[in-house]
């Protein structure tokens, strides 16, 4: 009932709805093609036609046939049916066709009439019918009237064939049709110019099917006349049997079986990318007027062998310059890939893709190779496509510009009634407005043969295999590499090998090999050969098979290029032994430092009393590397009876932060001691350590700084004076509180000519610690600064609330664990008044 009706694609799938978008518009458009093959063909025809008449090239035809329709206010269609009725009307001789009234031109037939011109020069070119009598049989070439005039007839009726064929073969069919039998050419062979400059038979008649496979490809070797003609640019005329067969690799079985022959490029202007050779079984030399006919014949190939600009299928003039750049590049690759433009609808919706270049070794489910996918669409061509994973992943990296990689999928085509599987993985890159796609294919033949030839050059090893018994060898293509040999050469035997072995090898290698090919023990050796390369290591690993008697009648196993890994051996070695040289090195001098620190900096074993303080000094050196770092401390009573402390640290580590560490020491003590005000000390070290920087050797190492707090303190009034040279700030602990001192001016000590110091004063009280220290007790890797502050300051508060202050620098020293760094901590009490 009609209530009951659903609408058509309501509740399809997304691929049903592509699918019957794809049927209805390839209906329409076999109805536009028949329309544009009746049109097409009358085209080409009427320029077939002028080409043959004026001898012009098929783009100077068409423009001839435009500028006419223009001039007379015609259509194209008009034009070129008016000029196939000059042709067909003209009688015989030519000169009677001035005066000849021309008829007027007559509508075209349908395409699919049984008396279409088209159909009958499609179903048996070269055969008369009513359409093409006019053209002649070419039997009047040698006749009466001049060569010219001959030609005519043989011409125009080979551009009404080649209007229609389709295909190098059908073209080879139809030279050999029209002009055997007024030139005696019984055998054509068209060749195409492929990649690597190799020749590939695309079209041929009269010739058997054996000689076509044999002469299917041709490399591009000297002495073929092929290729001479392509690379020439020139026509060949092979006339005399026994002199071309000196010069070149003649074609037949046997070779005098065309006694004559003539290999033309196509098109004969600009750069050749194809040739047509006739042969013929007539011997002598071609007469002027058949070279002039096989010239012109030529010429007309050019534009059916798709050597001439033709309109693409959209319209557009064929082929962009960049997909043709595209084309070179996938010409070199060793995988499949494809180049596809997308054909969008007028709402700019991607309805399908056209692939437009292809990789040589891109093969589809059906076996299509290389040029045979180009022009091919998707959705026509694998139309199970449409609605899966893949054509989204398509879409999505046409619209972003981001790559897809899909996940194996499988895929199956009905070919020759028998449906055919194969397993893909598929990839696909946006360029430009298209697609690169790529894929893998899985089956399992190829997939282990893949498998196989990856590992053997991921492990840089090939096999090999000895019959002993027919004295064979056999080599995988991996071990050609690994002994720099050329595969034309063949397989290397065993009694070869010792030509290319190191002298001291020799023995070892033959020895393994007698008790191999002897006594059929596996064996597994290294050893070494030469190569224009140099020398390379190897390793051989191989067994044997034997006889009932134990007798090894074959031997197996793999050959391995072992060299990369030898030469890291060694270098490991080398390094080992640096290593171990260096480690000895870095603990002695390590051991050197620890004595002169201990010598330099005594740590005392219990709590100091200077100018009435108190003082905890702890010590403790890094747990990491091997060398001594240049923390240093003083706690020294001055002459006038105030006290000096200081707490410095030197960058760096070993035997120069040592000596640095001893010298600011000194100088420090020195010009206290002298009454220097201590801003001024520091000005002093900041210069001595600028200037011992600059004596540095350009060998040593970059120039040295060090951070330091230094404070003068005055019994008599309890009064501290201290200044800093880029130190962290000393901790002050009063009445259960601690918190950082406010601290001067003051950078780092070595880094700048013009540094200025400050100093600050702070009156100490009874009960008070004063904690100065160095940046390994609080440092920490990813530890903000500021946290290690604030852990210090409350570990110093419970510590001294557990009565702990007087080994309270001790005590903290001990808690930093791990520590990456030396560690110098003061701690100095007040003592309470009695």
């Amino acid at each position: 009932m009609k209530g009951d009706a659903t609408p058509a694609g309501e509740g399809a799938a997304p691929e049903v709805l592509a699918l019957a978008k794809v049927v209805a518009r390839l209906r329409s458009e076999i109805v536009d093609l028949e329309g544009l093959a009746a049109t097409t063909a009358v085209v080409e025809r009427a320029k077939g036609v002028l080409m043959a008449r004026e001898g012009v090239a098929a783009d100077t035809a068409y423009a001839m046939l435009l500028d006419r329709a223009g001039a007379r206010g015609r259509t194209l269609l008009e034009e070129c049916w008016i000029t196939l009725g000059q042709i067909r009307s003209r009688p015989s001789p030519p000169a009677a066709a001035s005066s000849a009234p021309v008829p007027a031109p007559s509508p075209p037939p349908s395409p699919t009439s049984p008396t279409s011109p088209t159909s009958a020069a499609a179903s048996a070119p070269g055969t008369e019918n009513p359409a093409t009598s006019a053209f002649g049989a070419g039997r009047h070439l040698f006749g009466r009237g001049s060569a010219e005039d001959s030609l005519r007839p043989l011409l125009a009726r080979l551009a009404d064939g080649l209007a229609t064929a389709r295909g190098g073969d059908a073209i080879a069919e139809l030279l050999r049709t029209v002009l055997g039998a007024a030139t005696g050419i019984d055998a054509v062979m068209i060749y195409s110019l492929a990649s690597a400059g190799n020749l590939e038979l695309t079209g041929a008649a009269g010739i058997d099917r054996a000689l076509a496979e044999q002469w299917r490809r041709v490399p591009p070797l000297s002495g073929v006349a092929a290729h001479e003609a392509v690379a020439g640019r020139r026509a060949l005329w092979l006339e005399d049997p026994v002199q071309d067969a000196h010069r070149y690799l003649l074609i037949g079985n046997p070779p005098d079986r065309w006694p004559s022959r003539a290999w033309l490029p196509v098109p004969p202007e600009g750069p050749p990318k194809a040739a047509i050779g006739f042969l013929r079984s007539r011997p002598g030399p071609f007469a002027a007027d058949i070279r002039a006919l096989l010239r012109r014949a030529a010429r007309l190939c050019a534009g059916p062998l798709g050597m001439a600009e033709r309109p693409g299928e959209d319209g557009s003039q064929g082929v962009g310059a960049d997909v043709a750049e595209v084309q070179q590049v996938l010409d070199a690759l060793a995988g499949p890939a494809i180049l596809l433009t997308p054909l969008r609808s007028e709402a700019g919706e991607v309805e399908d893709y056209r692939i437009d270049a292809a990789a040589p070794e891109s093969v589809d489910v059906a076996g299509r190779r290389g040029k045979e996918l180009v022009g091919r669409r998707i959705l026509e061509t694998y139309p199970t496509v449409a609605g899966t994973a893949l054509w989204e992943g398509y879409l999505e990296t046409l619209a972003t510009g981001t790559g897809y990689e899909g996940e194996p999928f499988t895929y199956e085509e009905v070919v020759a009634g028998l449906p055919r599987q194969s397993a893909y993985s598929v990839r696909a890159s946006r360029l430009g407005d298209r697609l690169v796609v790529s894929w893998i294919r899985h089956d399992t033949s190829e997939r282990e043969a893949r498998r196989l030839a990856d590992m053997q050059r991921l492990g840089n090893l090939g096999w090999a295999g000895w019959n002993l018994a027919a004295g064979t060898v056999t080599w995988s293509e991996q071990v050609y590499a690994i002994f720099d040999r050329d595969p034309r050469e063949g397989p290397m035997p065993l009694e070869e090998l010792p030509h290319h072995l190191l002298p001291d090898d020799l023995p070892v290698l033959g020895a393994a090999v007698q008790r191999l090919l002897g006594e059929g023990e596996a064996i597994d050796q290294a050893f070494r050969i030469t190569t224009a390369h140099g020398v390379r290591h190897l390793r051989i690993v191989a067994g044997a098979q034997t006889d009932a008697d134990g007798t090894p009648v074959e031997a197996y196993g793999f050959f391995q290029d072992i060299t990369v890994q030898r030469g890291a051996e060694l270098a490991l070695l080398e390094s080992e032994r640096a290593v171990l040289l260096q480690r000895g090195m870095l603990q002695a001098e390590r051991a050197l430092a620890a004595r002169l620190q201990e010598a330099l900096l005594p740590i005392p074993e219990q709590s100091l009393e200077v100018a009435g303080l108190c003082v905890d000094v702890a010590y403790v050196p890094s747990d990491r590397g091997v060398n001594v770092g240049g923390d240093w401390y003083s706690a020294i009573e001055l002459p006038n009876g105030s006290a000096l402390f200081v707490v410095g640290d030197v960058a760096g580590h070993g035997l120069p932060a040592v000596g640095t560490m001893a010298q600011l020491r000194f100088t420090t003590k020195g010009m206290t001691i002298t009454g220097s005000p201590l801003p001024d000390v520091l000005r002093r070290l900041n210069a001595l350590l600028l200037h011992t920087s600059s004596d540095r050797s350009a060998t040593a190492s970059a120039s040295t700084t060090a951070t330091m707090v230094m404070a003068r303190y005055q019994p008599w009034d309890r009064r501290l004076v201290w200044v800093r040279a880029g130190h962290l700030p000393p901790l002050l602990v009063r009445g259960g509180r601690a918190a950082f001192l406010e601290q001067p001016r003051g950078s780092l000590l070595g880094a700048a000519p013009e540094a200025s110091y400050g100093q600050a004063v702070l009156d100490l009280m009874p009960g008070d610690h004063l904690l100065l220290y160095t940046d390994g007790l609080v440092e920490e890797p990813g530890e903000d600064l500021g946290a290690a502050l604030d852990r210090l300051a409350s570990t110093t508060l419970r510590l001294l609330r557990e009565d702990r202050g007087q080994t309270l620098a001790r005590t903290l020293a001990a808690l930093s664990t791990g520590n990456r760094d030396d560690i110098c901590v003061l701690d100095i009490h007040v003592p309470e008044e009695p």
